[in-house]
């Protein structure tokens, strides 16, 4: 009998420091982002996408502020702008801090492979929109203004740190108004980012040389 407690408390310890070695992992970590993932998700354009930028994001900030009798639930809140469903898109998860769009030191590698991937040959001539959302926790306003400031700074980042031309990039933040999992409404998938291609990128046309000037005529001679 002694020998079995023995051995139990033996298993005991040994488990104990079995789980104590085991490293923890975030319960919703994601797999390493590649170049070739991004590429393989946006190199797919077709069609521009009629799409202005600036009165999106006045109309959803302008949505979030609804405060009806009728206004629907998130879950059931239709999406902002559906057109976007149909651009081809790369999801990812970027790590800030707690209500900010501070982006953690972790996440800057995965920043840096979607940059690798913008500056690859295959999407050099295309535009992009990043897309921020945000899940449906606290103010609706607050959520629209965190999901732009964090869209933004991602592309402070691509252009300043990996040199993505910014003439390539847009950003909008979409708050909770276009949720990536409307049935979870406080799932972490419904905080990630969203690169979409949109366009090519606009080509310039060369210079117009200037004529060359006519040459100056020489003044008759007189005759004597």
């Amino acid at each position: 009998m002694r020998r079995l407690i023995r051995g139990l408390r033996e298993v005991g310890m040994l488990g104990t420091l079995l789980l104590l070695a085991t490293p923890l992992v975030p319960a919703h970590a994601q797999t390493a982002v590649t170049r070739d993932d991004v590429i393989a998700k946006l190199d797919h354009f077709e069609t521009a996408a009629d799409i202005d930028i600036p009165a999106l994001r006045q109309q959803t900030a302008e949505r979030s502020k609804s405060r009806g009798k009728n206004e629907p639930p998130p879950q059931k809140r239709p999406p902002i702008a559906p057109d976007l469903a149909n651009l081809p898109t790369f999801n990812v998860d970027i790590q800030f801090d707690v209500d900010t769009p501070i982006v953690l030191p972790g996440s800057y590698q995965t920043v840096g492979r979607i940059a690798d991937a913008l500056n690859h040959a295959s999407l050099l001539p295309y535009t992009f929109l990043i897309v921020g959302h945000i899940e449906s926790t606290g103010r609706r306003e607050n959520n629209v203004l965190l999901s732009q400031r964090r869209a933004d700074a991602i592309r402070d980042i691509l252009v300043n740190t990996f040199k993505v031309a910014p003439k390539r990039l847009q950003s909008v933040g979409l708050g909770e108004e276009q949720l990536l999992d409307p049935a979870h409404i406080n799932a972490p998938v419904n905080n990630q980012l969203q690169i979409m291609t949109v366009a090519k990128v606009a080509e310039t046309e060369p210079a117009a040389h200037p004529a060359p000037a006519a040459a100056a005529k020489k003044p008759a001679k007189k005759k004597h």
